[in-house]
């Protein structure tokens, strides 16, 4: 079997959904960007050397339909002979892709894969085709699996026992971490700046105007947050009694990011330098209505594939779909701060759906080599009740 590399990850920086700067910016041209930025910062990887595109994406139809996989292909600068394909896992597309990539490659059937994901929320979630969309017979059995994804977070508070205040200091923790990470650099590397069009509102007037713009960085995060101003935020999803609110959730943004995966031997062949090694990944089901919870049951079975323990990882990659998951997992499996979340998460930085998946790898391959550091492993819950978790190795330096 193959060893199973990554070489490289870039992304656009995420800009807030309706108001930031990729408004208008569809989702294939995001995602032939950040395969034109990689070929072109890659220069000993041969355009056709790429035998195929997978793509992830929560909501793929209209501006994110019609196969965006294939669409990018077209649009880049891939030869035709690229194909391409698209993948709904929903918050772990972009992990999925990775991974599929990643399997095809163990079992030889190619060397070169450039997974990841994209969302576009500005442009698809207002008009998402919703007809047909409920089954009645899941709807009466398992009605969780079609409640809003803050529904459920709201589920694991009351179950649970997540406090408002527990979910409010992990948030603030996040906005934080994101600031001091985006001052240190540590982001930079990643994000590839993209000129754009977007629709500028003017608030007091309703004034729409197109204006150039360009996407430089993660636009979402709030360095100035406190946790006063965390307090004074109302519940969204449960107004009486609730405790998750727009300060403890992840934020709606739009990006794309793309992962070049490869067999060791091609990418030694072709003189590229691997950050890590892919050594695994898995999924597990659970309660629809208590899907946040999913890494709970991925990551025990991901370790006891691969033989190790929660203190083997050095670093984890949780995504912050809600901080009251993330706080019961964290409380529940027993990471330690100082290795969850590093550089804050997607309460700070925002959370494409389909994308982030590949976001967090990206950004795992390389804080394992900043800080010298061997395991690290990305999981994150996911829409219909599911946890999933993958595992990463640093390559040696």
């Amino acid at each position: 079997m193959k060893n199973v590399v990554i070489v490289d990850s870039v992304r656009t920086g995420l800009a807030k959904s309706f108001r930031g700067t990729l408004n208008m910016t569809r989702g294939d041209d995001m995602v032939a960007h950040c395969i034109d930025a990689l070929l072109d910062r890659n220069p000993n990887l041969p355009a056709d050397a790429v035998e195929d595109i997978i793509m992830g994406c929560g909501n793929p139809e209209g501006p994110t339909g019609h196969n965006i996989g294939r669409n990018a292909v077209v649009l880049s600068k891939l030869p035709i002979t690229t194909s391409g394909t698209t993948v709904n896992r929903y918050c772990s597309s972009g992990l999925q892709t990775i991974s599929m990539a990643a399997g095809q490659i163990m079992a030889g059937g190619y060397d070169t894969i450039i997974a990841g994901g994209v969302e576009q929320i500005t442009q698809v979630q207002p008009v998402m085709n919703m007809n047909g969309f409920v089954n009645d017979k899941i709807n009466e059995n398992e009605p969780g699996i079609y409640f809003p994804m803050g529904q459920t977070a709201e589920v694991v508070a009351k179950r649970y026992s997540v406090s408002r205040e527990s979910q409010d200091e992990y948030s603030l923790q996040s906005q934080l971490r994101t600031a001091e990470a985006q001052e240190a650099g540590r982001y930079d590397d990643e994000i590839i700046p993209m000129k754009t069009q977007m629709l500028l509102v003017n608030k007091e007037t309703g004034e729409q105007k197109v204006v150039d713009a360009e996407c430089v960085k993660d636009e979402c995060n709030r360095p100035t947050t406190t946790l006063d101003g965390l307090a004074a935020l109302n519940p969204v999803f449960d107004p009486e009694n609730g405790s998750v609110t727009a300060g403890n959730s992840s934020q709606l943004s739009d990006g794309a990011s793309v992962t070049l995966v490869m067999s060791e031997e091609k990418a030694l062949e072709l003189g590229l330098k691997p950050k890590a090694y892919f050594r695994g990944f898995t999924t597990v089901g659970c309660a629809p209505d208590e899907m946040g919870i999913g890494p709970v049951f991925a990551i025990p079975k991901l370790l006891e594939r691969y033989k190790l323990s929660i203190d083997d990882i050095d670093l984890w990659e949780l995504n912050e779909a809600f901080a009251v998951q993330v706080v019961y997992c964290r409380d529940e499996l027993g990471i330690s701060m100082d290795k969850l979340n590093v550089d804050g998460g997607s309460i700070a930085i925002g959370h494409p759906f389909g994308m982030t998946g590949s976001r967090l790898t990206g950004h795992m391959i390389r804080e394992l080599q900043n800080r010298d550091k061997q395991f690290g492993v990305v999981t994150m819950c996911v829409g219909g009740g599911m946890g999933a978790a993958g595992l990463l190795e640093r390559y040696p330096s």
